[in-house]
């Protein structure tokens, strides 16, 4: 678990025009009884609502409800160690990310920074999209899609804006992008800041609680359950498929890990594809082991631990996903199952 002194940190992501300044004002002015923090990139292009603003002093700006908001100059590890050094006695932090193109960078920062590591924890990177331009902006831009792939949670804004179909489609093209993360429908970005905040996305322990849906194999895999939630027509229609550029690959295997074996595996892997890597997560059946073994990897930063033990009578399994760029399939399939025990 995140432990209690660490400040949890929400990387904010999304296009222009998505909805991130109406997410950003909510938290800023609503009375949730909360202290955040949030770092802007560019105070003047995020709009952030001037009547809410008490003391301006050159990075702080002080909220009425008592939230912080302060702009990145320069360097973020530079502004969040002046934020922190103010102690302002955050319950969180929001980093928003507006002309960054890619999220990958922000969200290194906090396991690179040593400082940064003993006060904060990554929670999760959310994103928001637009649901009546998403399509076009994934067609064109190279950011966008970086955002879809790194989320661990989307939150699909507009949706008052197209009809149900137009929103399922859009949903079954976000999802086929990067399957990992579930999606908020939003109008107004009026998601609940309890669903956002406070995720837990990139916490080991809590991965699995969170995301049994990345435990199911996707369709036409060996071992999708179908039930209510599965938007398929089951008589194998075929959509016409976009080629974003960036894929997932899903892996599943039914036999126990040598853990030696994939931990080996899994470091070459980020040392030589790291950069096409954007997101990775796994849950691994080890060999004479009763824990889980859960990783992730954010670009060329590996991190993995054993978890809880197997709950009786579930059904024992490995799967991985990893979302990025020139990801050869077949060679990914061989290597994973070249660990087996």
């Amino acid at each position: 678990m995140i432990e209690k002194t660490l400040i949890p940190v929400t990387v904010l992501t999304g296009y222009l025009g998505a909805g991130k300044t109406t997410l950003l004002n909510r938290i800023l002015s609503e009375d949730h009884g909360r202290r955040y923090a949030v770092i802007v990139n560019e105070f003047g292009e995020i709009g952030i609502d001037n009547d809410l603003i008490l003391n301006t002093d050159e990075e702080l700006f002080e909220m009425n409800n008592g939230c912080i908001c302060c702009t990145v100059r320069g360097d973020l590890i530079r502004t969040l160690h002046g934020l922190l050094a103010k102690d302002g006695n955050f319950d969180a932090i929001v980093v928003e990310t507006t002309g960054l193109a890619d999220p990958g960078p922000v969200a290194q920062t906090f396991f690179v920074d040593g400082y940064l590591r003993s006060k904060t924890a990554l929670d999760s990177v959310t994103t928001v999209v637009d649901a009546k331009h998403v399509d076009m902006r994934l067609d064109d831009s190279r950011e966008a899609l970086e955002q879809v792939a790194f989320a661990d949670q989307i939150v699909l804004n507009k949706t008052d804006l197209v009809s149900e179909d137009q929103l399922r489609a859009v949903e079954a093209r976000l999802r086929k992008l990067n399957p990992m993360a579930p999606i908020h429908r939003a109008q107004r970005s009026n998601v609940s800041l309890d669903a956002i905040l406070g995720r837990g996305g990139f916490d080991l322990n809590r991965i699995t609680e969170l995301e049994p849906e990345f435990l199911n194999p996707a369709h036409g895999e060996s071992g999708h359950v179908h039930d209510e939630h599965c938007e398929h027509d089951h008589e194998g229609h075929h959509d016409h498929t976009h080629d974003d550029g960036i894929k997932s690959v899903a892996l599943t295997l039914h036999r126990p890990i040598d853990r030696r074996k994939i931990a080996r595996w899994l470091t070459a892997l980020v040392k030589n594809q790291g950069q096409d890597i954007l997101r990775a997560k796994g849950i691994i059946d080890v060999k004479d082991n009763d824990r889980r073994l859960v990783f992730q990897a954010v670009h060329m930063i590996l991190e993995g631990d054993l978890q809880r033990e197997w709950r009786e009578g579930e059904p024992r399994y490995s799967r991985m996903v990893f979302i990025g760029r020139n990801l050869d399939q077949a060679a990914l399939k061989a290597g994973f199952e070249s660990c087996a025990a």
